[in-house]
């Protein structure tokens, strides 16, 4: 069983900048891909970002490329997501989502799931 905590949500202007976290409970992190997804008000739930296990391998929506970057620190059982260039359209519940085996961008692979956090960026 894994529990996860996302902190780092807030209101931001379009062009800024917010790091979430994702904070893990238990042992074995390093074992576990971590997922980023969000849901905006009125839309599914959509896959935004993911690490790999410790052996590395991010993956990313098309939507976010270039502007997101996941990372993850085992030692803290703790992964971020460092979103650049935030537009309005970022705007959204995001949630922190954990699998084990290999990387996944289907909402469907992965088991844990943390409670999310809210982003709103205005213009």
């Amino acid at each position: 069983q894994v529990q996860l905590v996302e902190s780092g949500g807030g209101l931001v202007q379009a062009g800024g900048s917010l790091r979430l976290s994702c904070v893990a409970s238990g042992r074995a992190f390093s074992s576990y891909v971590m997922g980023w997804f969000r849901q905006a008000a009125g839309k599914e739930r959509e896959f935004v970002a993911a690490a790999g296990r410790s052996d590395g391998g991010t993956r990313y929506a098309d939507s976010v490329q270039g502007r997101f970057t996941v990372s993850r620190e085992n030692a803290k059982n703790t992964v971020y997501l460092q979103m650049n260039s935030l537009k309005t359209e970022d705007t959204a519940i995001y949630y922190c989502a954990a699998r084990g085996g290999v990387l996944y961008s289907s909402i469907r692979r992965y088991d844990y799931w943390g409670q999310g956090t809210q982003v709103t960026v205005s213009s």
